[in-house]
């Protein structure tokens, strides 16, 4: 079985009206979701074309509307005490679920919630291209970058790369050998909650970010080009998730 540690795998939009988010999600990516059967209960399957590439998930009582992001790693059980040794809070213990794998729920100690999981089936492997409607990219927005680089360094592994961004200070790119796995952004703007953003890759960033508008979204960081990397943007669905898209450079995810 191929596991890739580090990689994150999986991403899950929470809320308290699925159907809603749905509604949105569908034609804005021209994603599909099935419903699979989990037991006695139903899981909320996004595909993007033939690949399965997230889920929607009821909220839990005092749950935030979010994308929740999942990390590849060898034992859940390990990394989840280790993250809590490190500083983070606790809030899903380590659980299975049926036949598909094994995960657990963390806030890290700058206060972003990420989650750690092991499947059963092999990981999806690095791709040298990525797919429009597909995820590109994974970015960690907090207001203290060094306690979450290090935090994370201890816990899953990474190494990292610094890039200076001028008057946007540093941007640190977390990575296992030499693959970037996510982007960890000092963010200082009030109000911006600590989160993991996931971003989907479109064929055309105005255009999405148009669209996204007219279902409902509130694009809060206008289309911007980033040298080298692309053009993107970043918007809160109409749940109230933040998510965030890009017309990029291809790339392994």
């Amino acid at each position: 079985m191929s596991t890739l540690p580090g990689k994150f795998i999986w991403f899950e939009h929470v809320s308290d009206d699925p159907a809603k988010a749905r509604a949105f999600y569908e034609p804005l990516f021209n994603w599909h979701v099935e419903n699979m059967a989990m037991g006695d209960q139903t899981y909320a399957m996004i595909h993007n074309g033939d690949q399965n590439v997230g889920g929607l998930t009821p909220a839990e009582p005092g749950e935030g509307p979010q994308w929740r992001s999942y990390i590849s790693v060898l034992d859940v059980d390990k990394t989840y005490q280790a993250a809590l040794a490190a500083g983070a809070k606790s809030t899903m213990a380590p659980t299975d679920f049926g036949p598909v794998g094994r995960g657990a729920g963390i806030v890290d100690p700058t206060g972003a919630p990420v989650s750690f999981w092991r499947s059963t089936d092999p990981d999806r492997p690095d791709a040298q291209t990525v797919a429009f409607g597909d995820w590109y990219w994974t970015e960690l927005w907090t207001p203290d970058a060094p306690t979450a680089l290090a935090f994370y360094e201890k816990v899953v592994g990474y190494a990292h790369d610094t890039m200076q961004m001028g008057e946007g200070g540093d941007y640190h790119v977390v990575k296992t050998g030499e693959i970037p796995r996510g982007g960890i952004f000092q963010m200082n703007e009030p109000g911006t909650p600590p989160m993991w953003i996931p971003y989907v890759h479109v064929v055309d960033c105005d255009a999405t970010a148009e669209k996204a508008t007219s279902l409902g979204a509130k694009v809060f960081m206008p289309p911007m080009d980033v040298q080298g990397v692309g053009r993107f943007a970043a918007a809160f669905d109409p749940l109230g998730a933040a998510f965030a898209f890009i017309t990029g450079k291809p790339g392994p995810m």
